[in-house]
């Protein structure tokens, strides 16, 4: 594969070099007081505008003003016209619309779909500042502003929709926000590769009609549209198959086949044999790949049939590997919607250079004093790398960052931690986190490269470790060694999601961290007990939560400290019945957890897990209509139920379990013993609402001794009160970009 062209190595657009602005202007007077009379590019975004690298719009608005771009950010415009978009007059050339950091409906609606009485991007977290589907509202008015302006869609909501996709809050399929949006380009996954050289394509005075061979783009075309006449399309049924689906070519085929004369019954000419060597073989094999565009299911069809939209979230992430994936086509009605292979991932030297410019490292000034709670959260942290290979079926970082981990220096990630030291107001010398997707993949990868091009497992963890994949941990011993080091830090912490099942593989690692970056609470995601539902999710079995959970008790206390795994669990997950969530239960109680944050599997779109939930046939394998049916609890009642099992100890819960416990035949765990699940009569009225009616000294997830108020029905038994996401949103910490 050839590379890519470095991000640094663009002419800057405008020769003469400025300084970075103090904030990028979001007002006309801003932009006088810079001297501007116009934007280069405006970024219109969901979010309150935190210069920030953990921030998109400020990451990307910075990276295109190291490349000699004047860009201007449009926050939270009110979208009831199109006004709030000539607010910095038209762009030389393009609105670049996000909804935000999240997708917008996940923001907004928990996963009984109500709408949430916070929103942690806006300034003092006020609710309903974005519309729902904000990408195409955004991108319809910022056309109707100024109609002959291009307008590109990008960040995760555009990665998630960028094909027909099941939306959980309509309860039905929708299409791609491409022919919603009328957005001239659409950028999936992190668009630094493909922004960069479009900007400076459109600086040049290149159409954006005619941009059609950047990676990790998407566009309509005309039905049928090819790039060229040497391009193949090809079926997408005819690769619904797991594994390879490449025939491997015949390494001792002759250069040249015998001649017709065998079938005539004449003796052929013997020719001379050649070997195939395996970089021919490669090679031909990628100019096949590039040259070949798998066409899905139309909109029309899969909105029909549940069997054809698992196939087609099948074939969209088989087709996920940047090293090998083809691009993809999907009719909408007279028109395809065409989608680029997937953007290659950034060097190391890359991904410095996008954190290594100068932000400002707070909200833009406008906000005044304002509590932004996303701001809040993440001021102290340190994004170290991007990707994830996990897989998870329920979680979308794979389909927007890619398997392909991408990771910073040392030199860059420590410059960082100083700038924080040196200039983020209130620090007192604690790194709130040292991560990203995940804790501890950092520059983690596949041993052999052609291996990596060419591999199409949809999880390197899943069903098990790959044997190609390193685990090693040592290179980030020995970032966190050095990043505790520097000069005025006095702890750092790790707050990312931890992947157990690598971290047991280095006894050194899970030292070093319970050791020395656990602050008493250390959260990880078995997400169930029962194998039934960790098949469905892509997680391993708790034989790997066991063996860290005594790596972690036992360092501990070698340590003389005292800390608690925070385990994390999802409700309702397709695959999950009432017995596996009863079974959950019993597994708690006799663990003595009593979970104080909850989650209920919300399907977000393009998710494996949400073609689970939407079309009850299992992506992970072939899909036909006889494949594997995957039943999922979907009434209101039954997702309540598989949410009250998880807070079996919440006096509010009992009437519901009891009821479902009665219809299960599991009378005999009703009664008010140790052995019992739940009590036979609801706590002694106190005139207070049963929510404030709790335990003193609940911890979330802690593992304590148990109660002796399971020994009565009095109001002592319950737990401190729940604090519930509502859904598998990562509301712990923003998700980055």
């Amino acid at each position: 594969m050839n590379a890519p062209k470095n991000l640094f190595t663009y002419p800057r657009h405008r020769a003469e070099y400025t300084a970075p602005v103090p904030f990028l202007p979001m007002s006309r007077a801003e932009m006088e007081a810079l001297g501007w009379d116009s934007c280069d590019v405006i970024l219109v975004t969901g979010d309150a505008y935190i210069d920030h690298p953990s921030f998109g719009m400020a990451l990307i608005g910075r990276l295109l003003e190291k490349q000699g771009f004047r860009v201007g950010i449009i926050s939270q415009p009110d979208w009831h016209s199109a006004d709030a978009f000539r607010a910095l007059g038209k762009p030389n050339l393009y609105f670049g619309v996000t909804a935000g950091n999240m997708d917008s409906m996940i923001n907004r609606y928990t996963s009984d779909r109500k709408i949430r009485s916070e929103d942690a991007y806006t300034a003092n977290a006020e609710p309903n500042r974005r519309p729902d589907r904000a990408l195409v509202v955004y991108a319809q008015r910022a056309r109707e502003a100024y109609p002959d302006t291009n307008v590109i869609v990008g960040s995760i909501e555009a990665s998630l929709r960028r094909i027909a996709h099941y939306d959980y809050w309509s309860d039905k399929v929708r299409r791609s926000v491409l022919p919603d949006s009328k957005a001239d380009l659409l950028l999936y996954g992190n668009a630094e590769r493909a922004l960069v050289a479009l900007t400076h394509r459109l600086a040049s005075g290149e159409s954006i009609k005619s941009i059609r061979d950047l990676r990790g783009t998407g566009f309509m075309a005309p039905r049928g549209w090819k790039p060229g006449d040497d391009w193949v399309e090809v079926d997408s049924t005819r690769y619904d198959t797991p594994g390879r689906i490449d025939p491997h070519p015949d390494p001792y085929e002759t250069k040249e086949k015998e001649s017709a004369g065998c079938a005539t019954g004449q003796k052929s000419v013997e020719q001379p044999v050649r070997m195939i060597s395996r970089e021919e073989r490669l090679a031909a094999l990628k100019e096949q790949r590039e040259k070949t565009v798998i066409r899905l299911p139309s909109y029309e069809a899969v909105k029909e049939d549940p069997v054809l939209y698992a196939h087609a979230s099948r074939m969209l992430h088989l087709e996920s590997n940047s090293g090998n994936a083809r691009a993809l086509v999907q009719a909408h009605g007279e028109r395809d919607v065409w989608l680029n292979p997937p953007p290659l991932p950034l060097a190391m030297d890359e991904m410095d250079g996008i954190y290594d410019v100068p932000f400002a490292r707070g909200p833009h000034p406008a906000y005044g004093n304002a509590r932004i709670p996303a701001w809040e959260m993440i001021r102290f942290s340190v994004n170290i790398m991007r990707g994830c290979f996990g897989g998870c079926t329920f979680c979308s970082i794979t389909e927007h960052e890619g398997r392909i981990i991408q990771s910073r220096s040392e030199r860059s990630i420590l410059h960082e931690i100083e700038e924080i030291r040196d200039r983020t107001k209130g620090f007192t010398g604690t790194i709130s986190d040292l991560g990203g997707p995940t804790a501890n993949m950092y520059r983690l990868s596949c041993k052999d490269k052609d291996i990596e091009r060419t591999c199409r497992r949809l999880s390197c963890v899943f069903p098990s470790i790959c044997v190609n994949l390193n685990t090693d941990h040592s290179k980030l011993i020995q970032l966190y060694r050095k990043a505790r080091a520097v000069p005025g830090i006095k702890k750092i912490l790790i707050s990312s999601g931890l992947r157990y099942d690598l971290a047991v593989r280095s006894p050194e690692y899970v030292k070093e961290l319970v050791t020395h970056h656990v602050g008493g609470l250390l959260k990880i995601a078995p997400e169930h007990s029962e194998d039934g539902p960790l098949s469905k999710m892509g997680k391993p079995g708790m034989e790997a939560y066991y063996k860290f959970k005594e790596m972690f008790e036992r360092y501990s206390k070698e340590a003389g400290k005292d800390q608690y795994l925070i385990p994390y669990f999802i409700a309702a997950h397709p695959g999950t019945t009432d017995e596996d969530m009863l079974n959950l239960a019993l597994w708690l109680k006799k663990n003595n957890f009593q979970i104080d944050q909850v989650q209920t599997f919300l399907p977000t779109p393009m998710a494996m897990a949400t073609a689970m939930y939407h079309g009850r046939r299992n992506p992970l394998h072939k899909i036909s209509s006889d494949s594997e049916v995957v039943e999922t609890a979907r009434a209101g009642k039954i997702r309540r139920l598989h949410k009250a099992f998880l807070r079996y100890h919440d006096p509010e819960n009992w009437p519901l379990l009891r009821e479902a416990l009665h219809h299960m035949g599991r009378s005999d765990l009703i009664g008010n013993s140790e052995r019992h699940l739940v009590p036979r009569t609801d706590p002694v009225a106190t005139g207070k609402p049963a929510s404030e009616r709790r335990r003193p000294g609940g911890l979330a997830a802690r593992s304590a001794p148990a109660s002796p108020g399971w020994k009565n029905a009095a109001g002592q038994i319950c737990s401190s009160k729940a604090r519930t996401s509502g859904d598998n949103t990562p509301s712990r910490k923003p998700r980055r970009k």
